[in-house]
């Protein structure tokens, strides 16, 4: 068990040492659309990478809306284990939509001998979710 210190440092050295081995600028927050992200997840159960659309009821539906159209050609062509959840609740009550792709072994960030493999998926998948926002921002916004 780790103390709350030492749980933070080990967070605090997987994502220096992600950004130290796969050194890119993400999109993220920046992708020009309000309430729309993409993010990168590590805990002690689980990894995952997400659009995760975060704006008031309405944009968030109408963005919904086109991403479900465009869900073929996503997981298609891009991320085929792609998860669609129009209602997703985060861990502090905060309800979301979600299309995400999770890691299917276990693994956890306080564990460094699964970093690697971890590290791999994170950029594996977000690089295609970024292909696919780049692609397709346009309809999305639109």
């Amino acid at each position: 068990m780790f103390s709350k210190e030492e749980s933070k440092q080990l967070r605090e050295q997987f994502w220096t040492s992600f950004g130290k081995s796969f050194p890119r600028k993400w999109i993220l927050y920046n992708t020009g659309l309000k309430g729309l992200s993409l993010k990168f997840h590590f805990d002690t159960k689980t990894a995952l990478v997400a659009l995760d659309l975060e704006d008031d009821l309405e944009k968030r539906i109408g963005y919904w809306e086109k991403l479900l159209a465009l869900k073929s050609i996503l997981t298609s062509e891009y991320v085929p284990n792609a998860k669609f959840e129009e209602i997703y609740f985060l861990q502090n009550g905060k309800e979301i939509s979600r299309i995400y792709v999770e890691f299917s072994k276990k693994v956890s960030i306080h564990n460094k001998s699964s970093w690697q493999v971890t590290m791999e998926f994170l950029n594996d998948s977000m690089l295609k979710f970024e292909s696919f926002y780049t692609e397709y921002k346009d309809v999305i916004k639109a």
